[in-house]
């Protein structure tokens, strides 16, 4: 049996994720990034670091409690960091690390698609309930 290298190791393993299978990490990566509140989150980041309350009041609807909830998951997967500048009060920055700017360029298109193309959703809407019964 021949023996394989670490670097084999981990190229087979990268090989062999599936995002179809549920327990497949990509599978879950892609469960997280999907979420809108990522998605938000990510694309206000683009523009630079922002702290907490600016995020809130840019991003509508969101809830304190899923915004952190939202802001810890994305630190914990190395999307987004956290600076904590010592004052008074405490001034907490968000930013995109260079694996969350990757991210944010799709997640932007895509934001920026749904912009673009709400009006055709929304008229393929429209017919599809009046034609249903």
């Amino acid at each position: 049996m021949a023996t394989t290298t670490a670097a084999q190791r981990r190229e087979q393993a990268r090989i062999e994720y599936d995002a179809f299978i549920k327990g497949c990490p990509t599978n879950q990566l892609l469960d997280r990034i999907s979420d809108k509140w990522v998605s938000l989150v990510v694309c206000a980041l683009t523009t630079g670091s922002m702290r907490y309350s600016d995020l809130a009041r840019k991003i509508a609807g969101v809830s304190p409690k899923m915004l952190t909830q939202t802001l810890r998951s994305l630190e914990r997967d190395g999307i987004v960091s956290r600076k904590v500048t010592p004052s008074v009060p405490v001034r907490v920055d968000y930013a995109l690390t260079p694996l969350g700017t990757n991210l944010s360029c799709l997640l932007a298109a895509v934001k920026d698609w749904a912009e673009l193309h709400i009006e055709q959703v929304n008229k393929a809407r429209a017919l599809y309930d009046a034609e249903s019964p």
